[in-house]
């Protein structure tokens, strides 16, 4: 029985180099600075096949953030930890979450992304539906650990806080690069395992 995972077909192979390509260019030029027509110069994808995968710029991004999104959270993982009662997974899945430290490049493109915004309805909604994933993922790690109803209210506070913190942490290091995130990764886990304990009591 062969176990490998089936390659990527052609068409699969050119989306995903489109995604990386128009990545890199909103990074670099800015989302509404750049043009269909400039990613397919950059990927040697003419613009008529890019129209045929997707229906727009905006769908582009949608694309990415998705990806992004999925592979970041790794809700598999934490899906099968919940599944099984695995509380120690779901600490560790928990801990990964509140010490990423992501590329400069992905601050700048979820800043990007933010001020786009205030000008595209598409992209209004790509921003709510990838905030409530990554809430309801958090929601799921908090609630494994502590499933009592009445700590509902405390779980989404704490939700609350890990997501304004860890923005903001990104927000700090688009503006300053060199920052040193470590100390404040470290305090603000101290600051969730203290909560969690207070919960799990």
């Amino acid at each position: 029985m062969n176990d490998e995972p089936p390659r990527p077909n052609r068409a699969e192979m050119r989306r995903e180099h489109l995604l990386e390509t128009a990545r890199t260019l909103f990074i670099e030029q800015g989302f509404h600075q750049t043009g269909v027509a400039q990613i397919a110069t950059a990927s040697g994808i003419k613009v008529g096949q890019i129209y045929r995968d997707f229906q727009s710029k905006e769908d582009i991004i949608a694309s990415i953030c998705e990806r992004d999104v999925a592979d970041w959270l790794e809700e598999d993982v934490l899906a099968a930890a919940v599944r099984t009662g695995d509380i120690p997974a779901v600490r560790e899945w928990l801990d990964r979450f509140l010490r990423s430290d992501e590329p400069v490049e992905d601050g700048r493109l979820m800043s990007e992304i933010v001020a786009e915004s205030g000008r595209s309805a598409r992209i209004a909604e790509l921003n709510r539906t990838v905030d409530r994933k990554v809430r309801d993922s958090l929601s799921a790690a908090l609630t494994a650990i502590s499933p009592r109803a009445e700590d509902s209210g405390e779980r989404t506070a704490l939700v609350d806080f890990i997501l304004a913190l860890g923005l903001g942490i990104m927000m700090r290091r688009t503006f300053d690069p060199n920052l040193r995130t470590e100390p404040l990764f470290a305090y603000v886990s101290a600051i969730v395992d203290r909560r969690i304990e207070a919960l799990s009591a």
